[in-house]
Formats: structure tokens, sequence, C-alpha cells
């Protein structure tokens, strides 16, 4: 990430969720109309236009032609992480923690979390822009969220926790969705250490990427163009877990593995009807604490 900017692939995520909310034809998965306000004004115009059949098509599959399976895999995706996330909270979570929350707004557009304490912990630069979204396009700031900010790659979530009174006694959801690519080895581990900290029964929602793709990029469909843009953006790729090893790691935390599907998987099952191929190499796994 540069350093004065925020998050581009944050704002991606947001410009998905804005056009699955406006989408005409059959139901949207999901509904989050404070996305719109995260993106700059040609995101904002194309959202504003996909009410026209013409133009969404046109999006969806200059979308597609740009990052194969994005679009589908990345609303797919935050369907399956809302339903995981109900679930936990209904199995007794009693706090969510998001790390590098980008411009999730679960907080606010689930109806199960607005009574629920909810921390979200994210580059100073993502944080403070999200902040001034709420208060300055949206109107107003969630009561239930405390917005706190850190740097993965060089600072530590213990101290953090210290300096801010984190209540590690509580059953929590630890939500980390589209961060561990960017992270290093250390920074991965570190991060699962302090997951481990909480409570029995605490969950663990994340996503990473296949480290195939890291290494040979053509075996995945549209994997060595997006891997040039990411670096060109300044958002490099940098780790991922092969599945196999998935329940073995998450072991060594006192972590058990309870789900883990890649995006043709959650795909599939939102999204039966879109016959998109690509980014298969994106998996999202939920592991709860022993």
């Amino acid at each position: 990430m540069k350093a004065a900017k925020t998050s581009r692939t944050a704002q991606y995520m947001a410009f998905f969720r804005a056009l699955e909310t406006r989408r005409r034809t059959n139901k949207p998965l999901f509904s989050d109309p404070y996305a719109i306000h995260f993106l700059d004004s040609k995101l904002r115009l194309a959202v504003r236009l996909s009410k026209y059949s013409i133009a969404s098509k046109y999006i969806s599959n200059t979308i597609q032609k740009k990052i194969p399976g994005a679009f589908s895999s990345g609303v797919a995706r935050t369907k399956y992480i809302d339903e995981q996330l109900d679930a936990a909270i209904s199995n007794g979570v009693q706090q969510v923690i998001i790390l590098g929350a980008g411009f999730d707004t679960r907080a606010i557009r689930l109806d199960f979390l607005k009574s629920v304490p909810v921390i979200e912990i994210d580059h100073p630069n993502t944080s403070d822009y999200k902040m001034e979204t709420y208060n300055n396009r949206i109107g107003w700031m969630p009561e239930n969220v405390r917005f706190l900010q850190i740097d993965f790659n060089k600072q530590n979530l213990d101290q953090l926790a210290v300096k801010h009174n984190l209540d590690f006694s509580k059953p929590t959801a630890i939500l980390w969705e589209g961060v561990t690519n960017y992270l290093t080895d250390e920074a991965v581990k570190n991060t699962f250490s302090f997951i481990s900290r909480f409570a029995s029964n605490s969950y663990v929602i994340f996503t990473y990427v296949h480290r195939e793709i890291l290494h040979n990029p053509e075996a995945f469909l549209g994997g060595k163009k997006l891997l040039n843009d990411l670096t060109k953006l300044e958002e490099k790729w940098t780790f991922g877990f092969t599945p196999e090893e998935l329940p073995d790691y998450l072991n060594q935390f006192d972590i058990q593995l309870k789900e883990d599907l890649g995006a043709d998987e959650y795909r599939d099952k939102f999204l039966p009807e879109r016959a998109e191929k690509g980014y298969e190499f994106y998996r999202t796994a939920v592991g709860i604490k022993k």
C-alpha cells in the first residue's frame, strides 16, 4: 500500500458489494447500501449506471475480462462469511474483531451485529478514510464499533491489546478477510498466536491464497496478470498456504479447522447460475479455538 493512500483492493471489494446490492436479475445475495459511499467518483457512477441492463452486462463483462472470477467469487465470499459470522454469534460469541477491516460494513448492515461490540483494526490510512466516510457521506458513526489502527507488518497486536484493554476472556469471532496474502510468514504466525489467546469456542474466519499462485501464477486463469497489476498498485501478494497444510498449522495454535472452501466452492453454493471461472486460488477457512 502506498504510504498516503487507502487500499485500492478494499475499494474494489466495496464496488463489488455495491453492484451486488443493486443487481436487478434474481435476488441479491445481500444488501449493502453503504458500500457505494467508499467509492471514488468513477466507481460510484458505474454503480448508478448498473441499474440499466446493458450497462450492468458491460460492467460485469469488463470486470471478468480484467480480473477473471473476482466479482462473482467476491460477492459469494461475502455471503459465505456473513453466514459463518451469524452462526458464530448464535453459538455464543460475544464480540467481533475485524483485522484489516478495509471498507467492511458488516457492523452496520447485518442486523445480528448491531447489538454486538465490534472492534475494527486496520492501517491508519484506510481507517481514517473509513471514519471520514461515516461522518461525511453516511452521516453518522456506528455506536457499537471501535476503530483501532495498526500496520500488521510493523506493529504488535499484543501491544495494541494492552493499550486498548482488549478482553480475551469473551468468546470472540475474529474476521480476517483479504489480509494474509499481503503479510510476511512471521506476521501471519504472530497474528494466529494473538488469536489463540481468546477464550475457548472463539472463531476465526479468514481468507488466504493458495501458495501455488505466488510461484506459478500461470497455473490459474488470470493469475499472472493479476499479480502484475497488484505489483503496480504496490499491493503485492507475499504469503499463501496450501489447503493440505492448514489443519496442522492451525492446530499449533489450539485452533481446529472447521471448514475450508475455495472460490469455486462458495461460488457454486451461492451463485450456481453464474458460469464464471477464475479466482480458484482464493480460499476462505473457519477455525474454532479449542
